[in-house]
């Protein structure tokens, strides 16, 4: 029987154990979270630590007429036990029930839907990922993490309701440092792994710490040309994602992108980004216990749908589709655009190559306008060929002039980054993104 065989029937167990438990008018939520994962940890090009990390626990809500309490269990993996441990912490919530007030934005799904996803991609040998790391870095020093290994999600409720996903992936984020204490960030992820498309990762990552050696140049303020890799474009993505496609943040009008969700803004036509779940690392399921599916967010530059949790559904009157507590993009998915990469520093011309970006934050909320720091590789180019590296620059424009009035091209060639969080569990958010070629890119600083 497959890991995946296991886990999901030790939550059956647990699942059918607690629908015979409670008692009416008393109903639950039951969330499932698992990984079995390997860690490696290099420095100087050389494994420095390495392990296993096998866990799994769920997250049980009790409710009792308006009222609700959470509790989150770790499981040991032996099915008594666990029984044990839930009957334990059902115990706890139903004392802890009658000292709640009732919560108005409570909205549960009374739907019995069924979903469930095995992505049974094969995850290379740890050992064989090891060796193409440590010949590819000979020589140079490198630091970096790997990861790699199934990660489980499930969800059951008392209405009736089970969805069972499980997918496998590998993550590994390094940098390249030369002797003069500059960094190349770069990262190779997926579902697949494929010698030849870390290898050409990798030389990439090598070519420009090469440059990095060169003499630094430090530019006057002003407005530059400017490639955003799409490590860089994630950065910009992440603090749009925060509160900008949230149903909660619109409806109060906290949200940065409340100008476009109102028609007074744009973006250009080229862009268009999906929540995409399907195929992703992301589960068709909710915490909460709602189905979620593909959702158009921006299409051809104009504002899309939104995501809704339940609770800005109770308190607005809208129709829950599945978003987080937070309503943040999870499986972020942007349309790629016609320019190859192997034109991108012809088409830039002179200006910034720009590989990452670091500490944004909003200079002017309203209008999606972001402050941050160039950070690594980050190269003057002129003519189409890199010049120098270039000294930490601060950048402060708006995402409506970036992927708005300025921007001139995306590239045909996407990234998949996925998440590097490591905090309690190995995280499921990733995006896939082009590089963006801007005419016009402000640095005050």
């Amino acid at each position: 029987m497959s890991m995946s065989k296991d886990q999901a029937e030790s939550f059956k167990t647990l699942v059918n154990w607690l629908r015979e438990a409670i008692r009416e008018p008393e109903q639950f939520t039951l969330s499932y979270a698992a990984e079995s994962s390997a860690f490696v940890r290099f420095n100087h090009a050389k494994v420095r630590q390495a392990g296993q990390v096998q866990q799994a626990s769920i997250g049980f809500k009790l409710i009792n007429e308006g009222r609700h309490a959470d509790l989150d269990i770790t499981l040991s993996g032996d099915a008594s036990v666990d029984v044990q441990r839930l009957s334990d912490g059902l115990q706890q919530l139903r004392d802890t029930l009658p000292l709640l007030p009732q919560d108005p934005y409570l909205l549960l799904n009374h739907n019995g839907w069924q979903s469930k996803n095995v992505q049974e991609h094969p995850l290379p040998d740890t050992e064989h990922v090891v060796a193409q790391i440590t010949e590819a870095a000979e020589g140079l020093d490198l630091v970096g993490f790997y990861a790699a290994g199934p990660i489980s999600r499930g969800f059951a409720s008392s209405s009736g309701a089970f969805g069972w996903h499980q997918a496998n992936s590998f993550n590994f984020d390094f940098s390249l440092f030369h002797d003069n204490g500059q960094a190349v960030k770069a990262s190779y992820a997926g579902h697949d792994w494929n010698d030849e498309g870390f290898a050409r990762r990798f030389q990439q990552a090598r070519e420009q710490l090469a440059f990095l050696g060169r003499p630094q140049r430090t530019l006057a303020p002003g407005q530059y040309r400017a490639y955003l890799a799409p490590a860089a474009l994630e950065e910009i993505m992440g603090m749009l994602s925060w509160g900008g496609f949230s149903a909660q943040s619109i409806a109060s009008k906290s949200s940065p992108l409340q100008k476009l969700y109102a028609g007074d803004q744009s973006f250009s036509p080229l862009v268009s980004l999906d929540e995409k779940v399907s195929g992703s690392l992301s589960p068709a399921f909710s915490g909460e216990g709602y189905p979620r599916s593909d959702l158009r967010l921006i299409i051809e530059g104009k504002a899309g749908a939104q995501l809704v949790g339940s609770r800005s559904a109770a308190e607005y009157g809208l129709t829950a589709n599945g978003a987080s507590g937070g309503e943040m993009p999870n499986a972020l998915n942007m349309a790629a655009g016609t320019l190859p990469d192997a034109q991108i520093l012809k088409q830039l011309g002179t200006g910034l190559y720009i590989s990452n970006l670091w500490y944004l934050n909003y200079s002017d909320q309203p209008m999606a306008r972001m402050t941050g720091m160039t950070r690594f590789a980050t190269f003057w180019v002129e003519n189409g060929e890199i010049q120098a590296p270039v000294s930490t620059m601060r950048f402060d424009d708006s995402a409506y002039s970036l992927l708005g009035s300025q921007l001139e091209a995306l590239t045909e060639e996407r990234e998949l980054l996925l998440s590097a969080s490591t905090y309690s569990q190995r995280a499921t958010a990733s995006a896939l993104l082009p590089g963006a070629l801007i005419s016009r890119l402000t640095l005050p600083l």
